[in-house]
């Protein structure tokens, strides 16, 4: 992740949280729990992970999944977050597809100048 840090500017991380819906009660607890009281959350989000099966929200493949955005100016809850979430699936035996996947915005940074957010490269 390339950050951009000045004087002017803030540096930011932005990361992306997927996990099925029937995850959403223990992923905002770790949410909850590394002291992040900000997010976007979008439920009943439809697609496909590679090596995992489809959550279209009908016919056989009926589950969706949830999505957080989550911008960190502290990186210090992200660090927790991350930790708890890599915790969380390695104590919990399950299949690939009910863990909880963490995506960070590579290659660009978000910039906040002023009051207004942006996406630069």
């Amino acid at each position: 992740m390339l950050l951009i840090d000045t004087e002017d500017r803030a540096a930011m991380k932005l990361a992306f949280i997927v996990h099925n819906d029937f995850l959403t009660p223990r992923v905002m607890d770790l949410v909850r729990n590394a002291g992040i009281d900000y997010y976007t959350r979008w439920d009943r989000a439809t697609g496909k992970g590679a090596g995992t099966e489809p959550h279209l929200g009908s016919g056989g493949y009926a589950s969706t999944n949830s999505v957080l955005m989550i911008a960190f100016d502290d990186h210090g809850p992200l660090e927790k977050l991350i930790a708890a979430i890599t915790a969380s699936n390695i104590s919990d035996s399950q299949r690939q597809a009910d863990s909880v996947e963490a995506l960070f915005l590579a290659e660009s940074a978000i910039e906040k100048p002023g009051s207004k957010l942006r996406l630069s490269r």
